[in-house]
């Protein structure tokens, strides 16, 4: 059985997708929950996860880090992680490995907070650029790929995890979007694997307290 190494489910963006690959395609894991406690690498980590940061897969003694090569990992071992359609299956790593690597503005103005509903305020103009991106992207996966179902690609997909934490900072942040972009989102957040990563959030008690003290910032709760 696989075990994961988490950050804090409020916070921990990338945790979350790796959790959410696992929840909820049903592959048996246990989790090891670890204390988030800002950005960047922390040596308190490295005792489990080879380049100090989380989540990091254990498949026995063997570590798979960084979220792209676990969601690999775990597709080369269950199937129906990536679509099967080879153009679907190539778009999806596309912009997967774009979230992967862009898209700073974005999370740097908007850190995961679940637990928080703010009333929102005007996007700096990089930011707004990569929300305006964000939602090019869904929506021509949507409209090319995903007919079969309520997902980018139809069926759930490691690429809808990839983009899972923009799903909840456009909820936490009052992003307001177009109706296709919309309609995704909230079909994310009735996913129940998303509903039960919720869940232990809101039962967290551990802070931030530069990602809380941005309450102000964006007009107080909604």
């Amino acid at each position: 059985m696989y075990t994961l190494y988490c950050g804090n489910k409020n916070y921990s963006s990338w945790s979350l997708r790796a959790w959410l690959l696992l929840a909820h395609y049903g592959i048996p894991f246990e989790e090891r929950m670890v204390s988030v406690s800002g950005r960047g690498v922390s040596e308190e980590h490295r005792a489990y996860s080879g380049n100090g940061l989380v989540p990091c897969l254990h498949d026995g003694d063997f570590q798979i880090w960084e979220t792209l090569a676990i969601a690999e990992y775990l597709a080369e071992r269950h199937p129906g992680i990536w679509p099967g359609d080879p153009l679907a299956r190539a778009r999806a790593r596309s912009i997967s490995a774009e979230m992967h690597a862009g898209f700073g503005a974005l999370r740097g103005a908007m850190p995961m907070n679940v637990k928080l509903r703010l009333k929102g305020r005007p996007a700096a103009p990089e930011v707004q650029t990569d929300i305006d991106r964000v939602v090019a992207i869904w929506s021509e996966a949507r409209q090319q790929f995903g007919q079969g179902g309520q997902w980018l690609f139809g069926g759930f997909s490691a690429a809808d995890a990839m983009y899972a934490p923009i799903v909840w900072r456009f909820a936490t942040y009052n992003v307001q979007l177009p109706a296709i972009a919309q309609a995704y989102c909230d079909a994310m957040l009735e996913l129940p694997a998303m509903k039960l990563w919720e869940m232990g959030a809101l039962a967290e008690k551990a802070c931030i307290a530069e990602c809380d003290a941005l309450v102000a910032e964006y007009g107080g709760a909604r």
